[in-house]
């Protein structure tokens, strides 16, 4: 369903079991981007009632996860730390800086939608792999119940691309990011982080 090209190695999910304070930081931070994101489309777009209206959702929902991960860490006696950067998320943000799309209003306002799109897909991998493989018990049925959202998300991203594309093929689009993405990717998957 999400498309993905290169599956995560799975190996990381043994490098995220011994550092599970880091990988609960990285993703609560995520979340807290997410929400971010969320809110600066309905600054970019007011235009589009039905944007703002999604946006509005996912945000709330976004830092509803940002509150459930905060609560896992002082679960655990962890506290929040710092921000990590996310090199994964600035290598898309290139990639789709320097597309010919990008030179276009629609065009960036796709490269927008597909950019989250292809986060939401890739968060919803690592935590289907998570519920599946993590032997922490507790942490297999968090990250389950946050999977389906990141799915949700995914869809409603690439919706929105299609719906306001003017012109743009957004399925070429999607499938030259989406085979990006798999090159980037064996690059990754060998850090405690969400994306790493």
């Amino acid at each position: 369903m999400l498309g993905l090209q290169m599956a995560t190695d799975p190996r990381w999910v043994e490098i995220v079991e011994k550092n599970i304070e880091e990988i609960l930081i990285d993703h609560a931070y995520c979340e807290q981007k997410a929400a971010s994101n969320a809110i600066s489309l309905i600054v970019g777009y007011p235009q589009y009632a039905d944007l703002v209206a999604a946006m509005s959702a996912i945000c709330k929902e976004e830092m509803e996860h940002f509150e459930l991960v905060h609560q896992k860490l002082q679960e655990r006696g962890l506290k929040l730390g710092f921000e990590r950067k996310d090199p994964y998320v600035n290598d898309l943000a290139q990639y789709l800086k320097h597309t010919k799309a990008n030179n276009t209003p629609a065009g960036v306002f796709v490269n927008k939608m597909l950019f989250a799109a292809m986060i939401e897909a890739r968060s919803c991998e690592r935590f289907k792999i998570l519920s599946e493989e993590i032997a922490d018990e507790d942490l297999r049925n968090f990250y389950r119940g946050l999977m389906e959202s990141e799915a949700r998300h995914y869809t409603t991203f690439l919706s929105f691309a299609r719906k306001y594309s003017s012109g743009i093929d957004v399925d070429a689009a999607w499938k030259d990011f989406l085979a990006f993405e798999a090159e980037l990717m064996a690059s990754y998957g060998k850090k405690e982080t969400m994306h790493g």
